[in-house]
């Protein structure tokens, strides 16, 4: 039984901890966010939905965005780097670029939207559906982002 390994040549190690540091951030501040989304849905106590409200903001401008920053700089810096053409891409690097591409403007809405809601929440107009929006919003992202980490790491032909 022999194990192969693959070689990549060195100056390609860190802006690939790049990408993969941004891509861990932005998926993680997604689970973050998710969760207290959900967990503003099921409570019934205008202040504990107003600080899961916040929360889930908060992370989204904070966590997320910055993470959909780095991921996507990392990524174009290992694509100048390969030298890859656009012509001959593999198809994963198809699927990275469509998510990326398309996640950054629901990615947008969706913290424009929760920002909204909990502004509007904060002022006692009561729980904004505008608010409630960024869940399936967020939900989406979460989805393609773990397909697009699935894709990266399997590297389907």
């Amino acid at each position: 039984m022999s194990a192969l390994a693959a070689i990549r040549p060195s100056d390609l190690e860190f802006p690939l901890f790049v990408h993969v540091l941004g891509a861990m951030v932005l998926v993680g501040g997604l689970i973050t966010v998710v969760g207290f989304q959900a967990l503003a849905w099921r409570r019934r106590d205008r202040t504990d939905v107003l600080a899961f409200d916040r929360a889930a903001f908060w992370a989204l401008l904070t966590v997320a965005i910055p993470g959909w920053i780095v991921m996507r700089l990392g990524g174009e810096w290992i694509y100048s780097e390969e030298g890859w053409s656009g012509e001959d891409d593999p198809s994963w690097l198809g699927i990275g670029y469509t998510t990326a591409d398309l996640g950054l403007p629901l990615l947008l809405i969706a913290t424009i939207l929760a920002g909204l809601g909990t502004r509007r929440s904060r002022r006692g107009e009561g729980t904004s559906v505008l608010g409630r929006i960024a869940t399936p919003l967020s939900v989406i992202l979460l989805v393609a982002y773990l397909v697009t980490v699935w894709a990266m790491s399997a590297k389907p032909t």
